[in-house]
C-alpha cells in the first residue's frame, strides 16, 4: 500500500507551494507555485523539477496567488499533460495572474537580453512566455465550495473556502489504496475571521493527517478595529503634508480589501481631499472579477458591492490601466493615494512611485501584507535608508508605516484555533513558514494542546500509510 506525501516547495520557506501525493500508481501535485525573494531565490525557479512533469496525473491548485500558482505554465511546458482542479473563482483570477506573469517575463527576458547581446553573451530563454500560460490555463477545470469530487482512481477532493482570497480553498483529500484509506486536509493558506469582503475560514472536522501553512506563525495580528483606526490615522496624519502616499498592494485580494475599507470609510476619514489612483491593470482586472463572484462576499460587502454595482465604489477613484496614465501620476507632487503593485515592491508601476517619490522626507509609504526574504519591500520595513531602483540607488526618505494588522493570513492563535477544531489531534505537518515563525507555531501546538507537530523538510517523503 503507498500513499504518501512528499514537499517539494514551502517547505522551510512561505513561497514556492509544491507538495507530490503519491496513491498507488497515482500521483498528485497540491500547488505548483512560484519561488520568491532574491535574485538566488527567484533563479531556483529556472532548475528541473524534483520529479517528472508528464509523470504527474493531476494537480489541485488552493488558490490564485502567484507563490502558489506560478510555476503551472513551467509545469505544462516541460511536459504534464493533465487537469489542473481548482475553484471557480480561482481559476478566473489566473487567467489574468499567469498570462500577467507571462507577460512580464518577456519583457524582463527582453531586457536582459539586449544587455547580453551588447556585452557578447548567449541570450536567455523567459521561464514561461504569455503563450505558455494560455496553453497551461487551458488545463483548468473550475470548482465549487462543499462539494466531492472522484478526480482520480482512489483520490476524492473536496474544497472549503479558506477565507484568504477570492475562491481559497482548504483541501479534503480522501485517498484510497490497497484496500486502506487515509484522510489528508491541506490546509492551503488560511485567512482570518471577521475579515472584510471574504467569508471567514471554514473548520474541518476530521483528518487522518493536515498539512498547514505557517506564515505568521511567531505572531499575533491587531484587531481589526485597531488596524483600521492606525490606516484611518495614517491618512489623518498625511493630509496636513505636502507630499503622496504610495501603497504596494497585492494585486488579487490585498486591493480590493483597501478599496472596501476606504468606500466603507469615505466620509469618516476625509478621502474627498484627495485623488486616489489604481495603477495596476492587473489589479483592476481581478477587482472586475471580484464583482463577478459577490456570493462569495460575507454579507456587509455583498450588501456594499451590489449598492455600487452602477457607480465606483469611490467617486475619486482614478482607473489608470495605460502606461501613459501610469507616468501622468508622476507629475503630482502631493494629494494623491497612489494603490499600485506589486504588493513587495519587486516589479510592476509601484517602483516607478517609488522612485518618484520614496526620497522626499513629505511623503508616506503604506506597507499593509507580508515582505518575502530579498524583497525591496522587505528590505524597506527592516529600515535599510537606500534601496536600489533600475540600478541607481535612492534613498529611503519617507515616512514607512507597516499596518500588519490588514494581513489576510492567519496568525498564531488563529492557526492554532483552525487545527484545534479537528477530532483527536491528528499529526499536523507545518509547511509556508520561515523558520522562526514554524518554530513558535510548533512550541505553541504541542505545549497547548499536545499537537503531534512535524516540520516539512525540502525533499521529504512522509507516508501517511
Amino acid at each position: 500500500m503507498t500513499i504518501n506525501i512528499q514537499f517539494f516547495g514551502a517547505a522551510g520557506e512561505v513561497t514556492g507551494s509544491c507538495h507530490m501525493v503519491t496513491v498507488g500508481r497515482q500521483r498528485l501535485l497540491l500547488d505548483c507555485g512560484l519561488i520568491q525573494g532574491g535574485r538566488a531565490d527567484e533563479a531556483r525557479n529556472q532548475e528541473p523539477f524534483p520529479f517528472e512533469p508528464s509523470s504527474i496525473d493531476a494537480v489541485v491548485l488552493s488558490h490564485a496567488h502567484i507563490d502558489h500558482s506560478g510555476r503551472l505554465p513551467l509545469l505544462v511546458k516541460r511536459g504534464f499533460r493533465g487537469p489542473v482542479y481548482t475553484h471557480r473563482a480561482s481559476r478566473d483570477l489566473c487567467r489574468v495572474m499567469l498570462r500577467d506573469a507571462g507577460f512580464l517575463n518577456e519583457k524582463d527576458v527582453e531586457w536582459e537580453n539586449r544587455k547580453r547581446e551588447r556585452k557578447g553573451l548567449e541570450r536567455i530563454e523567459a521561464l514561461f512566455t504569455v503563450e505558455d500560460a494560455k496553453l497551461a490555463l487551458g488545463h483548468f477545470k473550475g470548482l465549487v465550495y462543499r462539494k466531492k469530487y472522484e478526480i482520480l482512481p482512489g483520490v476524492t477532493l473536496r474544497l472549503s473556502d479558506a477565507g484568504h482570497i477570492l475562491g481559497s480553498s482548504i483541501m479534503e483529500l480522501w485517498l484510497e489504496n490497497g484496500g486502506k484509506s487515509r484522510k489528508l486536509v491541506f490546509s492551503g493558506d488560511l485567512g482570518r475571521f471577521d475579515m472584510p469582503v471574504l467569508e471567514d475560514p471554514e473548520t474541518i472536522r476530521q483528518a487522518d493527517h493536515v498539512v498547514m501553512e505557517s506564515t505568521y506563525g511567531d505572531r499575533l495580528h491587531r484587531s481589526w478595529d485597531d488596524s483600521i483606526a492606525e490606516f484611518h490615522g495614517v491618512l489623518n496624519h498625511a493630509t496636513n503634508g505636502r507630499g503622496n502616499i504610495l501603497i504596494p498592494a497585492f494585486a488579487v485580494g490585498r486591493t480590493q480589501e483597501i478599496l472596501y475599507l476606504m468606500a466603507k470609510n469615505y466620509e469618516a476619514w476625509g478621502l474627498d481631499r484627495w485623488l486616489i489612483f489604481l495603477d495596476s491593470p492587473m489589479a483592476i482586472e481581478a477587482t472586475e472579477i471580484f464583482t463577478q463572484n459577490v456570493d462569495l462576499f460575507d454579507a456587509e460587502a455583498a450588501e456594499m458591492w451590489h449598492e455600487n454595482s452602477k457607480e465606483p465604489l469611490l467617486p475619486n477613484l482614478q482607473i489608470s490601466r495605460t502606461p501613459e496614465q501610469s507616468m501622468a501620476i508622476n507629475q503630482i507632487r502631493k494629494g494623491a493615494i497612489i494603490i499600485a503593485g506589486s504588493g513587495m515592491c519587486t516589479g510592476g508601476r509601484i517602483r516607478h512611485h517609488l522612485k518618484h517619490n520614496i526620497w522626499r522626507r513629505e511623503c508616506h509609504l503604506v506597507i499593509t501584507g507580508f515582505q518575502a526574504r530579498g524583497t525591496t519591500g522587505r528590505a524597506i520595513v527592516d529600515g535599510t535608508r537606500h534601496i536600489r531602483l533600475w540600478r541607481e540607488e535612492v534613498r529611503v526618505a519617507a515616512e514607512v508605516h507597516t499596518i500588519g494588522g490588514l494581513s489576510a493570513h492567519a496568525d498564531q492563535a488563529t492557526l492554532k484555533d483552525w487545527y484545534t477544531s479537528f477530532k483527536g489531534r491528528p499529526p499536523v505537518t507545518l509547511v509556508h513558514g520561515e523558520e522562526r515563525a514554524i518554530k513558535a507555531l510548533s512550541d505553541r501546538l504541542h505545549r497547548e494542546v499536545s499537537a503531534p507537530v512535524h516540520t516539512a523538510q525540502p525533499g521529504e517523503l512522509l507516508e501517511l500509510a
